[in-house]
């Protein structure tokens, strides 16, 4: 299997000319290919930018998880040569808590926390819905209720139970094609054929389509056939403005809680419509040639897991070429081993030739990307290109010493690259035989930052929550790696703690009871119940979720018209909610809600800003980097009041909980005041971006030294012993 990625890392430079040459010049030419460009009405302030090309990674790292392998991006030098070379590379972003994939793209997307979109825990969440828990996934189409029998709740929820606002929509406003590659929840993520199946929700009871599905769906498990619905449906996705002839055999595209209403829009949605329409009928090749397909090589979506840089970049050129100017395109990580396309998961250590592989296969297909648009007049003179990740991980395992993985691969043995499994429940169960430990009274969301529900969401101050926080706030392992004994807890966040991190939904019954911040290295779960006490798991080796800074910190790229030449800076401290700001000021486009992000005005000109981000540059630049400290999660305040939280929690007895209710108190007292003066702040700079209102620089004055007396005041709650 290996074998078969250093092929396609040696065919993909081969195969460039071939690929650009013919298959790229063949669909410039497609008298259809400049329809939807030509109608795009994107605003930007010389007019200059005509094509959006956003990327976005899967735990891929600018920084070096083993000091002597080279990072995944310094393995990538073509791309990470274009972003230094043509635009700015800002290494001090950070993730949203939980650090997980779905929250963290869909971040990325709206411009929101996870309190505005819902997904608090990812990539799955726990529901106590009065009878048990369910476990439904984070990923779901924009518009899916969050389980089937709850169709009222959305899983994409804004804090008023609302479906959250689409990414899509200002560009399809704008009259902009939008074309999504397997990006979290913008395309069908499933082939449900019940009443709020994907396929129902969208192609329609009766439709072929509900046909196909129905028929793929009851055939055995592990066929093709019943892949094929997957392959046909799930992981692509085109949006189409109003009157788009691309979509005009697509289905309708609605989103009935848009603000300002959403009709008439259409879609097209899977691999059976969009492939066609692409190649006029051929086969959907990647970058070196090769036909996509899933793992029984039925042409069409090859899997989440399967979305190589390869894949996923061939799609994104092709929907350029063929007047799709707007394109959202998920890659998969590399530091896994994934099989000829999603089938099969083991986790490389960094360094390994598998690892190394992959990560030169992206390189030559990032190479052939660059190429091919450049051979359509596609390219940083008209084109904005954003870069960016979900999260960072930890690596769990042995650090190999004497090699660099590049020329001297680094070998591991049998039992040095995976994340520690650990029974929590078990845990419990032998240190605190008192704590309740019946499936009944609680689970955990698994994770090395797992969550805690308890039956019948009970009040957070009760004492059945108090016990089990106290117990598990001391709760030890024995590292099979090191065989010393490990205090597994490194923070812990109450309710109220949660509501400080952005971490509360507007759906009660999936919020958490409390979050538990674990030692990085361990995979916390309490299923199946035979799980071991501690073990290692050779199949997963990269722990994210946590606060550690090699997994909240992450990095962004900009490329294009308006965005300076700085390369790689870290003195910008941005999150994932400043992305979507950022692109729609650079486009000249706005939402129909206020982000929590801000613009970042640092890396980009001053002609590509509105005046209003101009003027009183300095006060504005102070006010939003106060304003991020304050109110991000990873930021000074969130941070501190974790600190407080974390003691609060493991203090007291099953006697005396005076110190944890005061303290919670203050934190909740402490956020109140922040989420008041943090939505001032936040409206303030939505008005400057988006609405041409000059910042008051008296009242930006005011604003900051209010806050900083918020932070220094959750400083010294985390001070407290």
């Amino acid at each position: 299997m290996r074998r078969g990625l250093v092929l396609a890392a040696t065919t993909i430079a081969a195969a460039i000319a071939a690929v650009a040459g013919v298959q790229a010049a063949a669909a410039r030419h497609d008298a259809s290919t400049t329809a939807n460009a030509a109608g795009c009405a994107l605003q930007s302030a010389r007019g200059n930018i005509k094509h959006v090309i956003y990327v976005q990674f899967d735990n891929t790292h600018f920084t070096r998880d083993n000091p002597n392998v080279p990072s995944d991006l310094q393995q990538m030098p073509h791309l990470l040569d274009f972003i230094n070379g043509n635009g700015s590379l800002l290494t001090n972003d950070h993730t949203v808590l939980i650090s997980h994939t779905a929250g963290g793209i869909l971040s990325s997307l709206t411009g929101v926390y996870p309190d505005r979109h819902g997904q608090v825990v990812s990539n799955s969440n726990v529901r106590f819905n009065g009878a048990g828990f369910q476990f439904p996934s984070s990923f779901g189409y924009w518009t899916d209720p969050v389980v089937a029998n709850a169709p009222t709740v959305p899983n994409m929820i804004t804090p008023d139970g609302k479906n959250a606002p689409a990414p899509w929509v200002p560009y399809t406003r704008a009259g902009c094609d939008f074309g999504a590659v397997a990006t979290a929840n913008t395309v069908l993520e499933n082939t449900g054929t019940g009443a709020s199946g994907d396929i129902t929700k969208v192609f329609g009871t009766g439709s072929p389509q509900y046909t196909q599905a129905a028929a793929s769906n009851a055939a055995p498990f592990g066929s093709a056939a019943r892949a094929k619905a997957q392959t046909d449906f799930v992981g692509f996705a085109i949006h189409c403005a109003q009157g788009s002839a691309a979509c005009a055999s697509g289905q309708a595209d609605t989103l009935p809680d848009e603000p300002g209403g959403y009709g008439g829009f259409k879609g097209l949605f899977g691999a059976q419509q969009i492939n066609p329409f692409l190649t006029g009928g051929a086969t959907m090749n990647d970058l070196a040639g090769n036909s996509i397909a899933d793992p029984f090589g039925q042409p069409g979506f090859p899997g989440f897991d399967g979305m190589y840089a390869s894949t996923s970049l061939a799609y994104v050129a092709a929907m350029q070429e063929k007047g799709i100017p707007v394109t959202f395109a998920y890659i998969s990580d590399a530091h896994d081993f994934h099989g000829v396309a999603g089938n099969a998961h083991t986790a490389y250590g960094p360094g390994s030739q598998g690892y190394v592989d992959q990560l030169h296969a992206y390189d030559q297909a990032f190479a052939a990307f660059f190429q091919r648009l450049a051979a359509d007049g596609i390219d940083k003179s008209n084109t904005l290109f954003v870069f960016t990740v979900d999260e960072g991980d930890h690596f769990a395992g042995v650090q190999k010493t004497g090699c660099d993985g590049v020329t001297t691969p680094c070998v591991y043995g049998p039992n040095q690259v995976g994340e520690i499994n650990a029974n929590i429940k078990t845990l419990v169960q032998h240190q605190f035989p008192a704590v309740p430990a019946a499936s009944t009274d609680w689970t955990v969301h698994g994770d090395d930052a797992p969550t805690f529900y308890m039956s019948g969401n009970p009040d957070p101050a009760s004492a059945v929550v108090r016990n089990l926080e106290r117990a598990t706030a001391k709760l030890t392992a024995v590292n099979p790696y090191t065989g010393n004994t490990d205090t597994l807890m490194k923070a812990m966040a109450s309710r109220t703690e949660m509501q400080a991190l952005h971490m509360i939904s507007g759906d009660p019954l999936r919020n958490p009871t409390f979050a538990y911040f674990a030692d990085p290295n361990y995979f916390l779960t309490d299923f199946p119940a035979s799980t071991c006490e501690t073990c290692i798991n050779p199949a997963f080796a990269w722990n994210h979720g946590d606060i550690q800074p090699e997994i909240a910190t992450t990095w962004l790229g900009f490329v294009g018209p308006g965005v300076k030449n700085t390369g790689v800076n870290s003195s910008i401290w941005s999150d994932h909610t400043d992305v979507q700001p950022t692109m729609l000021s650079l486009l000249g486009l706005q939402n129909d809600y206020v982000p929590d992000g801000r613009v970042l005005v640092e890396p980009l000109e001053s002609w590509a800003v509105p005046q209003t981000l101009r003027a009183h540059r300095e006060t504005l630049i102070r006010l939003a980097a106060t304003y991020k400290q304050l109110n991000a999660p990873f930021g000074s305040f969130g941070m501190d009041t974790l600190t407080a939280s974390t003691k609060a929690i493991a203090s007291g007895d099953a006697t005396s909980d005076a110190n944890y209710t005061t303290r919670d108190n203050a934190i909740g007292q402490l956020t109140a005041r922040r989420d008041a003066l943090a939505a001032q702040i936040r409206d303030a700079l939505n008005a400057a971006a988006f609405g041409n209102q000059q910042l008051d620089e008296r009242q930006a004055a005011r604003w900051i030294v209010e806050a900083d007396a918020l932070r220094l005041a959750a400083k010294g709650l985390s001070l407290l012993p």
